[in-house]
């Protein structure tokens, strides 16, 4: 399989695309039009449907690889446009091309998109599903979605009202960012379960996590508005 992931700066779309055609450029089939399906992700990102639609439909392939690209890279650009109806049988399609061809971490990310186009009341099980497929994986790239299946689940729980249930998710999520060793996204899971702790009355609880990552992003001169937010939310 092709790896897209060093090449993508997801707050820099324009520059991951340069990269994307770099590599495209020199690749062979099939794994050209795999790399294509990035480019046209790129530009779905930066907004620019019509251009990430007219590059998409000039690919094709039987790879199962490069076609599961295909119907996932179709599907975001529709659910980002705004069309998540027409989206969803394309990430259904994918995830069934990805599972046939035990392509695990694909058919985890097309899982995880058919729950993002889905009812709020179909989440949840999708998200499920897609949590059993990465925890079966010996694919560690599919194995590591759980920290954003996790998290996705524990949302799912939080816009519910179940804040109980939310904490053990994010909880859950936290040990796997652990796992991979990301600190950003470390940070990202502590937030989460800081922000469960304040929906459930445990305000102190909260406050000292909080507190400790104002303290870490000051330490590496970053911020993070959603933590000044929910500092002053605590002290207020």
């Amino acid at each position: 399989m092709i790896d897209p992931r060093p090449l993508w700066d997801f707050d820099d779309p324009a520059t991951s695309a340069e990269r994307f055609l770099d590599v495209a450029e020199h690749a062979d089939e099939p794994d050209k039009t795999a790399w294509l399906t990035q480019y046209a992700r790129t530009l779905g990102l930066q907004e620019r449907y019509d251009e990430a639609h007219k590059v998409l439909d000039q690919l094709n392939s039987d790879d199962p690889q490069a076609a599961t690209y295909l119907d996932l890279e179709r599907g975001r650009v529709l659910n980002s446009s705004g069309r998540p109806e027409q989206a969803r049988p394309l990430f259904e399609s994918a995830a069934s091309t990805a599972e046939a061809a035990g392509l695990d971490a694909l058919h985890v990310d097309a899982l995880h998109m058919v729950a993002i186009a889905a009812p709020a009341d179909e989440q949840h099980a999708i998200n499920s599903r897609a949590l059993a497929v990465a925890r079966a994986s010996d694919d560690q790239r599919a194995r590591d979605w759980d920290a954003s299946l996790l998290n996705n689940i524990g949302m799912t729980y939080a816009d519910a009202g179940d804040h109980e249930s939310a904490l053990a998710a994010f909880e859950e999520a936290l040990a796997a960012r652990e796992r991979i060793g990301d600190p950003g996204t470390i940070r990202i899971a502590r937030w989460m379960i800081a922000w469960s702790l304040r929906n459930l009355g445990r305000r102190d609880e909260a406050l000292v996590i909080q507190r400790q990552l104002k303290a870490e992003l000051d330490s590496i001169g970053d911020t993070d508005p959603y933590v000044d937010e929910e500092l002053a939310l605590l002290v207020d």
